[in-house]
């Protein structure tokens, strides 16, 4: 029982990560339709400001136990967000505006930016970097008299996604902005004739989608050190959640990304992890053969 409590734990924590890199590639691919490929670029953005904060703001203003304290890591999980979301904006402000409709164009154009993004944070240090966890997440949870152990780290990055998917539902169904988002997503010509500006729709769209990378790239700094090429492992990985889910569902997006997690933790513990990782793809491939339009399809009209 112990050891079943524990992968079905490691497949929850494996589809919280995949939940919050692939929420923000939900809004822009999902609901806007953009194939941005610069989106593992604002994990890696996300990233190095807590980087920042953690390595060079804390230290300078408190030294090494203020950035132990764990107060600048949690001031720069909302910072990761802004800095991402301004970028995302501007993206979407000078380059991903004049290409809607034309989804290759966007694939190049943003594949293109990821690499020029990656270039830059390689010529400042082409090195993984390792970033000051805060000492109340070292250790783990005790449960029962077993062997059960459940990482604080990982705890901590399956409440922040239960934060975030909280704050996505009451920003979508709450909010006037939501609402106008939600409007230009379902039908864009009848949104802008009554009013609404579909174009600043947009941009706080793809800035949104964004940020979220940015919040999965603190949240992958405590899971190890961080470098150029971190968004490159996770941006397959996000997409074929967004997929799997049925593009343009963010309830589809969620049941997905802890599907996908729960299986990958019990194939590899039974199998090897090229072998799981390989069984995942091969079960996904089947399930879309039979389900093209995913596991939660966007409602509308035949």
């Amino acid at each position: 029982m112990d050891n079943f409590l524990l992968l079905l734990f490691n497949g929850f924590s494996i589809g919280s990560i995949l939940l919050l890199v692939a929420l923000g590639l939900a809004f822009s691919f999902g609901l806007m339709k953009v194939i941005n490929m610069a989106h593992g670029e604002f994990i890696v953005i996300g990233a190095y400001t807590t980087y920042f904060f953690q390595e060079f703001l804390a230290k300078w203003i408190g030294g090494t136990d203020a950035a132990k304290s764990g107060v600048f890591f949690m001031l720069s999980i909302p910072a990761a967000f802004l800095v991402t979301a301004l970028m995302g904006w501007l993206l979407e402000r000078f380059i991903i505006r004049y290409l809607y409709g034309r989804p290759l164009d966007t694939l190049l154009a943003t594949w293109g930016i990821g690499l020029i993004i990656q270039q830059l944070f390689r010529s400042y240090d082409s090195r993984n970097v390792p970033v000051t966890s805060p000492s109340w997440l070292n250790g783990a949870l005790h449960l029962g008299t077993g062997n059960l152990y459940l990482p604080y780290k990982r705890l901590f990055i399956i409440v922040l996604v239960v934060v975030c998917l909280i704050s996505v539902y009451l920003y979508l169904n709450r909010t006037s902005w939501g609402r106008r988002t939600r409007a230009v997503m379902q039908n864009r010509e009848v949104a802008s004739t009554l009013g609404v500006s579909t174009r600043l729709v947009d941009g706080f769209t793809f800035a949104l989608g964004a940020g979220m990378a940015g919040i999965a790239g603190a949240a992958l700094t405590l899971l190890g050190q961080i470098g150029p090429q971190l968004g490159t492992g996770y941006i397959v990985d996000a997409f074929m959640v967004v997929v799997l889910g049925g593009v343009g569902s963010l309830p589809g997006t969620v049941l997905a990304a802890f599907s996908i997690g729960t299986f990958n933790s019990f194939l590899e513990f039974y199998t090897t992890a090229t072998l799981g990782k390989v069984l995942v793809f091969v079960l996904i491939i089947l399930f879309l053969q039979l389900r093209p339009q995913g596991m939660i399809a966007a409602r509308g009209r035949a």
